[in-house]
């Protein structure tokens, strides 16, 4: 194929570029951004502090929708080229030269920077916090998408609101600014990290500490409305800082450790050096601990401080080397928490889902660098349990630290963590990486042969499935033959799941009379419809201490007898249940259904759960509003207003719902005539998307 002038043009000035930063080692950016929140603006300056490795022209940055209005070399003003994504300094180096490039700018960044609660009415919701995994950082710095170049960067924040400020590395001073209720807050970093790795948080938060067995300061965040969750939120935060530091058997390679939740976060957490951002719908109770907790987010993100932190991946298709790791010493520590039991059976979970993942022909190769998360997390995660039963324990312990110690703070491959593990173990894995790391299907035989052989809960549950399947008229009989053989909380929580509606009424009433907390809810959950008998055992269940099973049992009961919805209601009244009130909303609807109940509060029941649906609220319990509300036929003004406003979310994933929504409701023109009523309530965003939807 010949190619255009334009086509030769581009690729030579692509082949540039890369050879450009090759010829320099960047070392150090000092950086300053102040934030102004209500504007959503931050105005910056960074220097970058490099060596000259080799006679070069010119260097760049990445640096998307800027204003710059200062740039310099030593010092000295310089002129620039600047395409509205990448700035270009040219100068002649020369080889040996140390030199500092400083950049004074002002952005709005388009993601990667939230600015949360500083428009609404709601005092001390006020955030501001970074999501920069993968190429976004260069949103609101100018910095480096290839996450082969690793600078340490050091953080100077000025805030002229009175909030708390966390970022990465060493808090060393925070000046009061003068005329102003604010603070200079400066960090420093010792050691070099990708781009994508910076992060902060801003909002009002207090904060607990504590020390890992090695002397590391830990620094856990929250809200003040938040102070009796702190224990539960961060339950075991020590004892999984220590096991993962003696399991890995690297140090911990930072000077510090922090946690802090944020609102409507894009995910469950993000791995910043030093500096873990995570959803704060993992600020639970000790009721909400047991069906949702922190514990394998907290072990996951910390995980990543060695690898993807300490060890970068070179580009997207070794992402195998980041999330199959983190995933698996997240598990390793689950099971050094809650025991073998929890750690096999979340495998079998994991591996029903790769399972049917693959047989639904959407398999995917680890190394395939547009791989999806549940390859790289929990095949990924498999891929490591495997090898290590291939290698052995200490084989395996020992590859991976000469791995972390060998290309601390460098990046990485897939072939270079093979290449150690073969050294170690003496083996050679072809034949492991063809099956585990180039196959897009998921060995699920020789795992179950393995989960078996590993754990008799499991090997028991095969063997009564098989019975089952073979006689499925004996379902009965054969699980009340064998009920009180079972000893495992997981094998029976999962037979009652499969088989609930087929065991008598009996054994469910005993088991929830004695059973634990997970047999009782997968009872309530098993069931279709509560047998009479079981009405008052399943009502007990409206008092336990699971919010998932509180919620189940409300809807079931209230469902299954009428007759008893006044006293269902009355009993779960102000229970807000999970961070995003799942069984308040449920109530609330169920209380609006419900002609013959209060009906002098329907009004405020129905204020209640409409203004649920607000920005202000978490995007969760905005969807569950959203949903119920039109179940009911309940999308007022307010609502509609709030739904338009969700379809410009920065959460995709509620964006695209919130957007589904709408369009479902656009269907009738009567609606459609509703919704141009409350067009001049609208944001210019609003409005265009809104004519863009209608087709006006």
């Amino acid at each position: 194929m010949k190619l255009s002038p334009v086509i030769v043009f581009f690729l030579f000035s692509q082949f540039l570029s890369a050879q450009i930063q090759d010829k320099v080692d960047f070392l150090r950016a000092d950086i300053l951004i102040e934030p102004t929140p209500v504007h959503k603006q931050i105005k910056g300056s960074v220097s970058y502090h490099f060596n000259v490795l080799e006679d070069v022209d010119s260097v760049f940055f990445d640096a998307v929708s800027m204003d710059f209005f200062n740039v310099s070399f030593d010092g000295v003003k310089i002129d620039f080229d600047y395409n509205g994504k990448r700035i270009m300094i040219k100068n002649e180096m020369k080889e040996g030269e140390d030199h500092i490039v400083s950049m004074d700018y002002v952005v709005k960044p388009e993601q990667t920077v939230y600015f949360l609660g500083w428009d609404d009415a709601v005092d001390g919701n006020e955030q501001v916090w970074t999501q920069g995994q993968g190429k976004y950082t260069s949103h609101w710095l100018p910095s480096f998408d290839d996450m082969t170049e690793k600078v340490e960067f050091d953080l100077k924040i000025i805030l002229r609101e009175d909030y708390t400020v966390i970022a990465n590395g060493n808090l060393l001073k925070k000046e009061t600014l003068p005329n102003s209720n604010g603070y200079m807050w400066q960090f420093d970093m010792e050691k070099p990290m990708s781009s994508y790795l910076i992060g902060f948080a801003i909002g009002n938060y207090k904060m607990e500490t504590m020390e890992s067995s090695s002397g590391i300061p830990m620094e856990l965040y929250y809200e003040p409305k938040d102070s009796l969750n702190v224990e539960p939120t961060y339950r075991y935060s020590k004892r999984i800082f220590d096991f993962l530091e003696n399991r890995i058997g690297v140090a911990y390679p930072w000077q510090n450790y922090k946690q802090v939740p944020v609102h409507d976060f894009l995910y469950a957490g993000m791995e910043n050096t030093t500096c873990t951002i995570f959803s704060n719908q993992y600020v639970v109770d000790s009721t909400a601990f047991v069906d949702k907790n922190y514990v394998n987010v907290n072990a996951h993100e910390l995980a990543h401080q060695w690898f993807g932190n300490l060890v970068t991946e070179t580009s997207s298709e070794h992402h195998w080397l980041h999330e199959g790791f983190a995933t698996f010493y997240a598990y390793l520590a689950e099971k050094h928490i809650f025991g073998d039991d929890h750690y096999y059976w979340k495998l079998l979970g994991t591996a029903e889902a790769l399972k049917s993942f693959s047989e639904e022909d959407q398999g995917e190769a680890l190394w395939n660098p547009n791989a999806g998360s549940l390859t790289f997390y929990e095949k990924g995660a498999w891929a490591l349990v495997m090898l290590q039963e291939r290698v052995g324990k200490m084989a395996f312990k020992k590859g991976v630290r000469k791995y972390l110690n060998k290309f601390a703070f460098k990046n990485v491959t897939i072939p270079n963590f093979i290449e150690e593990m073969e050294e170690e173990s003496g083996t050679d894995l072809s034949d492991f990486e063809a099956l585990w790391l180039e196959n897009p299907d998921f060995p699920f035989e020789e795992v179950i042969m393995f989960l078996k052989d590993r754990n008799s809960s499991i090997r028991t549950y095969f063997e009564l499935n098989k019975q089952i399947a073979q006689e499925p008229e004996g379902t009965e009989e054969i699980l009340v033959r064998n009920w009180s053989t079972l000893s495992s909380i997981h094998l029976k929580e999962n037979l009652i799941l499969d088989y609930g509606e087929a065991m008598p009424t009996q054994l469910l009433s005993e088991i929830i009379a004695s059973e634990d907390i997970k047999a009782r809810q997968a009872v309530v959950l098993s069931l279709n419809k509560i047998p009479p008998e079981l009405r008052v055992s399943i009502e007990n269940l409206l008092r336990d201490k699971s919010y998932t099973t509180i919620e189940a049992a409300l809807y079931r009961l209230w469902t299954d007898f009428p007759e008893y919805r006044t006293k269902y209601l009355d009993e779960t009244d102000g229970i807000k249940g999970f961070p995003n009130k799942n069984i308040r909303i449920l109530w609330l609807t169920l209380a609006l259904v419900t002609p013959e109940y209060r009906p002098d509060t329907k009004a405020s029941y129905f204020n209640e759960l409409s203004e649920l649906t607000g920005a202000e609220h978490h995007f969760e319990t905005r969807m569950m509003a959203f949903q119920y509300l039109k179940n009911i036929g309940g999308f007022n003004d307010m609502v509609l207003k709030n739904l338009i406003e969700a379809c410009g979310h920065h959460v995709w994933h509620f964006k695209k719902s919130a957007r589904s929504l709408l369009k479902e409701f656009l269907q009738s023109d009567e609606n459609t005539a509703r919704i141009k009523r409350i067009y001049p309530l609208l944001s210019q965003q609003e409005k265009q998307y809104l004519e863009k939807t209608i087709g006006e």
